[in-house]
């Protein structure tokens, strides 16, 4: 055996106390032994002597106990940050981003503004806007995230406590969507049984589960068959003649969600397929016959019953994005190269088949599906080029404070009446004396309200985690 020198020094001396005491106290058997090695004399001068020879021998090690001290550690999980700025990127133009550039646009007219201006609203139904990819890019997300904290969770727990985690977190979420949209306080026939939450929620519990049971063929298989099942179905399953669109249903004097309405759908046995005419196609003939409660669009939902089966395949999706981000063997510059390729890919493909399968969000179709999530590889590729490669976080700081607490500030934005908070302070005469620039001054005073909530919490820990 060799001896170590003795340290001269009483700090470093003091350290090797506190970490024998340490480990003395991991090797203790039971509560009363380490309440023993605190009041027990005997035991503080056992303490000393196992210090002693643990500090200042060092014997020899085996080669065996060398080879093992020379083994790399498990490569740990680092949380993404780049992964945070996304979701809070995406829902910045929820809670506050979106009135930043229509009231641009209104102080500020030309042709450019004119142009953002209009990829604040949602497209009438073919094709796609900006804003039409924000819904998608969460869900996208959410996928991603899946990857890394439901890996962290079956390390833990194992899978069959997974599991249970996932359907409390997914009912949970789904009922805070239930209140946004007022609960039932017009009554359990005015309740909104799908709605963005909602959707979420379920995106969440079917991607979460199929992630637990298969590898990722099995899940690239799943992902497959529900985007073509749903093209088969929209395309090959035959829908009454029937148009159920609102101002259709207004020049035959109808209401979206009437009686009559209904005697009258029923009535027509004139049957065509391959419909993708707003208020003509399957996904909102489903809605019409079998969702109850209050529908967004009368006699249907965006966020319907059959349109969430793609929807799930926008979540699988971003599973793959996730695997691909947490796999070690893979440089970080790679990752961003293959997530370009492939958004850039699904947005080509996306089109393409759209010339077949259009395009349109509200009932999220196949081809809207490709489109939207390679737009989202393409944002999230952008964003981890930006904060994990070049390390530059300081300018993305606003958005991790949103995206740390995403379902808190978009329920307290749905729930708490921010703009009229901002008008005691900017409305009236103040606003006014901006002249074409007030709507300006309350959009800022707005989105300050949302990002000094964020960050109250923020800087707190405080974060909801379903």
């Amino acid at each position: 055996m060799g001896l170590a020198t003795r340290s001269s020094d009483p700090r470093q001396t003091h350290g090797y106390l506190l970490r024998a005491l340490r480990v003395w106290d991991s090797k203790a058997e039971s509560r009363s032994s380490r309440q023993c090695l605190l009041y027990c004399p005997d035991h503080i001068g056992k303490l000393v002597s196992f210090t002693m020879s643990n500090t200042f021998v060092s014997p020899v090690a085996s080669p065996t106990a060398a080879a093992e001290s020379q083994t790399p550690p498990a490569p740990q999980t680092r949380r993404l940050l780049s992964l945070d700025a996304l979701r809070g990127f995406d829902m910045f133009w929820i809670v506050g981003g979106e009135e930043l550039v229509h009231a641009l646009y209104k102080g500020w007219p030309n042709g450019l503004t004119r142009l953002l201006d209009r990829q604040m609203d949602h497209v009438p139904w073919r094709g796609v806007h900006f804003y039409d990819l924000i819904f998608p890019l969460f869900v996208f997300i959410v996928g991603a995230s899946i990857v890394f904290s439901l890996t962290k969770t079956i390390e833990k727990v194992g899978k069959a406590a997974a599991l249970k985690r996932i359907l409390v977190r997914s009912v949970i979420l789904y009922c805070f969507g239930l209140l946004v949209y007022g609960g039932i306080s017009e009554g359990i026939e005015h309740v909104r049984w799908m709605g963005v939450l909602q959707r979420i929620a379920l995106c969440y519990l079917f991607t979460s589960i199929l992630f637990c049971i298969f590898k990722p063929r099995g899940l690239a298989i799943a992902c497959a068959g529900l985007l073509l099942g749903y093209w088969a179905l929209t395309a090959l399953v035959p829908v009454r003649d029937f148009n159920l669109e609102k101002r259709h249903l207004a020049a035959m004097n109808l209401e979206p969600d009437s009686r009559a309405t209904h005697e009258q759908f029923l009535a027509t046995t004139a049957k065509v397929r391959g419909k993708y005419d707003d208020g003509l196609n399957l996904p909102q003939q489903i809605d019409f016959q079998y969702l109850p409660g209050h529908k967004w669009d009368g006699a249907y939902d965006p966020e319907g019953i059959l349109s969430t089966l793609p929807a799930i395949g926008t979540c699988l999706l971003g599973v793959f994005a996730g695997l691909l981000l947490r796999n070690p063997n893979v440089p970080d510059q790679k990752k961003v190269a293959f997530l370009l390729a492939g958004g850039v890919a699904g947005v080509v493909l996306g089109f393409a088949w759209g010339l077949e399968f259009p395009v349109i969000k509200k009932i999220w179709t196949s081809s809207y599906v490709l489109v939207a999530a390679g737009y989202a590889a393409l944002f999230l590729a952008a964003f981890y080029q930006v904060v994990e490669i070049w390390q530059w976080r300081k300018w993305c700081t606003p958005f991790v404070w949103i995206g740390m607490n995403p379902i808190t500030i978009y329920l307290a934005f749905h729930l708490i009446p921010f703009d009229k908070y901002a008008s005691l302070v900017v409305g009236g005469p103040v606003q006014q004396s901006f002249g074409a620039w007030g709507n300006m001054l309350m959009a800022i005073a707005v989105v300050a309200l949302s990002l000094g909530l964020v960050r109250f919490l923020y800087q707190r820990k405080i974060f909801l985690r379903l």
